[in-house]
């Protein structure tokens, strides 16, 4: 692997795993993708433009343009992908599910063609827990089955299975990364942490599903990083690996826990309606990726202390995002909610 494409890679864990994947492979070269929609973001990558310039190119672009995919990789010599790409909030998928299927099903599929017709060394999928559907007790293992409850997991389940196909039918070689809930700086404040550590900044209300009680398992961006990376570089063709952070909290837990940190009053938290389909649990078993040498290194509370300590600190990235598109999406999604909990 010396020249790796990354998609998605000016979102959330993408832009992570760039900066990770620049300082730990030094014969690497990048070139980096993003559409750019609302989750994109170039001010994710503002250091990594400043540092590894020679090994680092990005381009806006569209997974799901044939052409353009076919000529970049064509033209950067590209011999592995890596596939963040993709519409990830499972609000959005119920508002509106068409992107999620065009994006995460179609692209991938269009990727995949690209990897077939090139003879790619790697073509690695970065996928979700939300896969496996609610787990109301034990640990999902890769070997289980695929049982997504919302347009986004079932956008993300339905590329899985045809990245398995091509496997089967072309011989292509595959790796998929299923990862838990994860958290960390440069997240899109649509996505719970985020959203609540910017609201309590400005003591807004903070708009808590149901009871609060849904159980995530919470992993460090850098820990994801890390485990995609293993996966990539020293995983077996044709195998998935969980990637998770072993680390189960209850969401009003951990909404509590930033509130003190940030020393606002729980008072902030309303109750609210849930969202439609909300699995109640996600726990992943991720025994098959240690057994590569990788583990979660990040302490919980550290690292819930300095992604609140971050967002302090980088108003100047989060601020110019709640507005505009976001500010109606929030409206969409939370001002009857709000509404009606008051």
């Amino acid at each position: 692997m010396k020249n790796v494409m990354i998609t998605g890679g000016a979102g959330f864990i993408g832009s992570n795993y760039v900066r990770y994947a620049l300082e730990t492979h030094p014969d690497w070269h990048l070139l980096v993708l993003d559409k750019m929609t609302y989750a994109g973001n170039l001010d994710n990558l503002k250091d990594v433009a400043e540092h590894f310039r020679p090994r680092y190119t990005f381009v806006k672009a569209d997974i799901a343009d044939r052409e353009m995919m076919f000529d970049l990789i064509r033209e950067h010599k590209i011999d592995t992908i890596v596939n963040f790409a993709a519409e990830s909030h499972v609000d959005r998928s119920i508002l509106d599910p068409d992107a999620f299927i065009m994006t995460d099903v179609y692209g991938t599929y269009v990727l995949l063609e690209a990897a077939r017709e090139f003879k790619l060394e790697r073509f690695h999928q970065v996928s979700t827990d939300e896969v496996y559907g609610d787990i109301p007790a034990g640990y999902s293992k890769e070997t289980d089955p695929l049982e997504p409850n919302s347009p986004y997991s079932a956008s993300k389940a339905s590329a899985e299975l045809l990245i398995r196909s091509y496997r089967v039918t072309y011989n292509l070689p595959i790796t998929i990364t299923r990862g838990s809930n994860t958290f960390g700086p440069y997240q899109y404040p649509e996505k719970l942490l985020p959203l609540f550590i910017t609201n309590a900044i400005d003591d807004l209300p903070l708009p808590l599903y149901g009871d609060g009680m849904q159980v995530r398992d919470w992993l460090h961006v850098m820990d994801h990083a890390k485990g995609v990376d293993v996966a990539l570089t020293k995983g077996t063709v044709g195998e998935a690996y969980n990637v998770g952070g072993e680390n189960e909290q209850h969401n009003v837990d951990v909404i509590k826990m930033m509130l003190g940190i940030l020393g606002k009053p729980e008072s902030l938290m309303k109750r609210v309606a849930d969202r439609p389909g909300h699995d109640r649990r996600y726990a992943l078993d991720t025994s098959k990726l240690r057994q590569l040498g990788w583990a979660p290194r990040q302490d919980f509370e550290n690292a819930m202390r300095e992604t609140v300590e971050w967002y302090v600190g980088n108003e100047w990235w989060w601020r110019k995002i709640k507005s505009g598109e976001f500010k109606e999406f929030y409206r969409k999604q939370y001002e009857e909610r709000l509404a009606q909990a008051a």
